[in-house]
């Protein structure tokens, strides 16, 4: 059974600071649901992402020939102004983050490693902290559902999807660290580029994103548990 160390002071307020951030994610997401709904009433609709139905809001509003009626407009505009709000609430609590970023030494080091920004970093170690009570890099993959479930049937061992255990804002953020780098890794020559364009030759866009994933953390437990920053390999797969 493995021990689950106390948080420190530090880990606790990054902790505290992600989960008021990811609050005001969820209500903005609510907000812009909510204002699309109501348009769509009056069958006004708008095409799916949140930019685009910022942009096309104010033209919306202004037009007086659309059929919305004037009490539904009000209520829409506040609803624009909640929304405003949590942008601003959002990005302070962005910034909060990138500048314990840059104060924590251990969000340091794995900043080093591709993929890991200041809001993965500081929810990595907010969760996390040196890492130390894993005894391998595959468990804290595995702690984080990024293997897949393994079933046994007839003497025979077989693959499903990843387990998705643990943390899974954590797990969600990483995937999307990992998104993000798997798009740059189509200009990168590196090792990590070249072993990324061999998983993408043969397999699903998912099952990429997981795995880049999972190499991901394997690199940032190696980093935190050596002392030492990312060097990449000469060779992709020999990285942890």
């Amino acid at each position: 059974m493995r021990c689950v160390p106390l948080k420190s002071h530090e880990q606790l307020a990054l902790q505290a600071t992600h989960r008021v951030r990811q609050r005001f994610i969820i209500e903005r997401t609510a907000t812009v649901n909510q204002m699309r709904a109501l348009l769509l009433e009056y069958g006004l609709t708008v095409p799916v992402g949140r930019k685009v139905f910022e942009r096309s809001l104010p033209t919306i509003l202004e037009d007086a020939e659309n059929g919305l009626p004037d009490f539904i407009r009000a209520l829409v505009l506040r609803l624009r102004e909640r929304w405003q709000q949590l942008d601003i609430h959002i990005d302070d609590m962005s910034l909060m983050l990138g500048q314990a970023s840059s104060a924590s030494s251990l969000c340091q080091k794995i900043s080093t490693v591709p993929g890991i920004g200041p809001i993965v970093s500081t929810a990595l170690i907010a969760a996390i902290g040196n890492g130390s009570q894993f005894k391998k890099a595959r468990d804290l993959s595995a702690w984080l559902g990024l293997v897949p479930r393994q079933y046994s049937t007839g003497g025979k061992s077989s693959l499903g999807g990843i387990s998705k255990r643990g943390n899974s804002y954590l797990r969600q953020m990483v995937i999307q660290g990992a998104k993000a780098l798997k798009i740059h890794m189509k200009r990168d020559k590196s090792s990590l580029g070249e072993w990324v364009a061999r998983l993408e030759a043969g397999h699903h866009h998912h099952v990429v994103l997981i795995a880049l994933a999972n190499k991901i953390m394997r690199i940032c437990w190696k980093v935190l548990t050596s002392g030492r920053d990312y060097q990449p390999y000469p060779n992709a797969s020999a990285a942890v």
